[in-house]
């Protein structure tokens, strides 16, 4: 039987909808594996009674955790933690919704006195899966200050353009990446505040953890309108460098109750572990917004890297309940023994950022007893469609269109396609633009127009859909490279290959692989001084250049090395044309089969 509570910020303002709680809270350790939904009753009918006012004014902060802990306060919500961080060293730390306030309040503080920043400041947060991210997350949102994340891969190249192209005026980040920072800082005419997370000082640079233990955690938490730009993510597109793209209070702190309610299926009592980098929209989708809206606990593993033996101990170990990671985690998790492991309160597992293949879901299935439920969205987007609980599964299909949008496959002119034909994954804007889509890409408004096609929203992604509605992935209409739920542009690593001395020019494409889904091959032409190099060398030499002068992730793990004038001559015999860009499957047979090539 079910117990609807209404949150004040859910009353207020007729924001959202009402928040749906067991009246009989399941235990944290019992081991329940239902498929049934706990929000809903079908696909059907989430879909027809979906409804969501937009208030004017909105704030996640206030409007969400501080309603948390008031019902946390009154004895109306489970007692596990808000929050439920560890690090594999016996470290351990809980936060209760009233912790997570007084903390972030503290926080808030630190940001507009001791660094002076005001509403729609700008605030780059580059930090691994510590406490202090979150603590950052939530008091940006309390002082009204625009969040911008970074991946900890950042080479002192991506933090300078990101730091000139965001005109960010704090940055905060941990001694690791301190350095990188100060060698660039003259660079950057709008950096007027530095926060290093560290046990040591630094000169330039406040001490969070110093200026945490001073600061007052009594704070009134901004007025934001909800159509405020609330944070900006970098995202990597075909040609040029990352993009940001600008989110509002409402897309994000409103929109991703698609998620947590359905997708997730989340309750306060569950314990939520998602593995996606700090970097990454998908953090802001499954390690903030979703699971806070729902009132459940975030769980998060301090893994400097990923070790499967480490991720699946931890699912065995403690309560987690709903686990949320790339198809590439999943991939690496199976190969392993996991008959040792017993998994007593996973119940729900859910991927998203790259597409997961049928193979993989059947390994999982048959060595946990549980379903992957296969999510599609975008940086952009909240979820876009997606296979939910009570519904059948289509291996290998990305599910239906969630609640929060019209999805469609077009055509180039924007018209409608029959099932089974492939055209263009869609979202109708007109006539009226759905609350769960990015705002704009900041500074670019033609790359912002240029996402509109009619009446739709183009995803970039091409794909068809069969005659139940289920949609089906066929490849992106980019070059964009999906890599470990990791997007690579080419144009990036290009120009990261050009810088080398031995690069007279280069071609970046995707390329399979087992494990990682894609990776990013490069095919390079050399100059004439280093033709008489050993090419192995020459290669590992490359791949680190690579490393260092763009995040390491982007670094090409295959490479071909072309004699450009043979290629070139060969090429047009055999065909009559030459495009470097082509796919990896022409570059590859031009380079394997052509007598002329090498």
């Amino acid at each position: 039987m079910l117990a609807c509570v209404t949150m004040k910020m859910l009353h207020h303002a007729k924001c959202c909808q009402c928040l749906t709680i067991f009246g009989s809270v399941r235990a944290l350790h019992k081991d329940n594996r239902r498929a049934t939904p706990q929000n809903f009753s079908n696909y059907e009918s989430m879909k027809q009674d979906f409804k969501l006012e937009i208030p004017e004014y909105f704030n996640f902060a206030k409007d969400v955790l501080d309603q948390w802990t008031n019902m946390e306060k009154a004895g109306k919500k489970p007692s596990n933690p808000a929050f439920w961080w560890i690090n594999g060293k016996g470290e351990e730390v809980r936060w209760s919704f009233e912790e997570l306030g007084s903390l972030s309040r503290k926080f808030a503080n630190i940001l507009s006195e001791a660094c002076s920043l005001q509403r729609g400041d700008r605030v780059i947060l580059i930090l691994p899966r510590v406490p202090e991210w979150w603590l950052a997350n939530v008091a940006c949102l309390r002082t009204g200050t625009v969040l911008i994340p970074g991946t900890t891969q950042l080479t002192q190249k991506d933090i300078l353009y990101r730091l000139q192209s965001s005109k960010a005026n704090c940055i905060i980040t941990n001694d690791v990446l301190a350095p990188a920072v100060d060698a660039i800082a003259p660079k950057c005419e709008n950096l007027h505040s530095k926060l290093i997370v560290s046990e040591n000082s630094r000169e330039g640079w406040g001490n969070l953890k110093e200026m945490m233990k001073c600061a007052s955690d009594s704070h009134t938490c901004v007025k934001t309108k909800h159509n405020e730009i609330m944070a900006m993510f970098f995202t990597s597109g075909t040609s040029g460098y990352p993009k940001m793209t600008a989110h509002t209070h409402s897309s994000f702190g409103l929109g991703l109750s698609v998620n947590g309610r359905f997708w997730l299926d989340l309750t306060p009592s569950d314990v939520m572990w998602n593995t996606s980098d700090t970097g990454w929209a998908k953090s802001a989708w499954s390690s903030v917004f979703s699971p806070w809206i729902q009132g459940a606990c975030v769980f998060a593993h301090h893994l400097p890297r990923f070790e499967p033996t480490s991720v699946l101990q931890t699912l065995s170990k403690y309560p987690i309940t709903v686990f949320c990671s790339a198809a590439t985690v999943y991939r690496m998790l199976v190969q392993n023994d996991m008959a040792s492991y017993k998994f007593k309160s996973l119940k729900h597992c859910v991927s998203a950022g790259e597409p997961i293949t049928p193979d993989v879901t059947e390994k999982w299935r048959n060595k946990t007893g549980l379903d992957i439920y296969e999510g599609y969205g975008q940086t952009e987007t909240v979820l876009i469609c997606g296979n939910f609980k009570g519904m059948k599964i289509k291996p290998g299909s990305m599910g239906k269109p969630s609640p929060a949008f019209d999805v469609k496959i077009v055509d180039v002119n924007g018209n409608v396609l029959p099932p089974g034909q492939e055209g263009d994954i869609g979202i109708q804007v007109l006539p009226n633009r759905p609350f769960g889509l990015f705002a704009h890409y900041a500074d670019d408004p033609s790359k912002t127009a240029s996402t509109l096609r009619g009446n739709f929203y183009i995803t970039g992604d091409r794909g068809y859909m069969d005659e139940d509605g289920y949609f089906w992935f066929v490849a992106r209409s980019d070059d964009i490279i999906l890599s470990s739920g990791y997007r690579i542009g080419p144009f990036e690593v290009e120009n990261a290959l050009n810088e080398h001395p031995s690069v007279a020019e280069s071609a970046v494409v995707s390329s399979p692989d087992p494990i990682r889904g894609e990776v990013v091959k490069a095919f390079i032409v050399l100059n004439p001084d280093y033709k008489s190099h050993d090419q192995e060398q020459l290669i590992k030499e490359i791949q680190e250049h690579v490393k260092k002068t763009t995040a390491p992730y982007k670094y090409p793990r295959k490479v071909g090395i072309l004699n450009y004038n043979k290629y070139l001559l060969s090429v047009m015999e055999n065909f009559n044309c030459l495009f470097l860009h082509f796919n990896e499957y022409f570059l590859h047979t031009c380079y394997t089969t052509c007598p002329k090539l090498n």
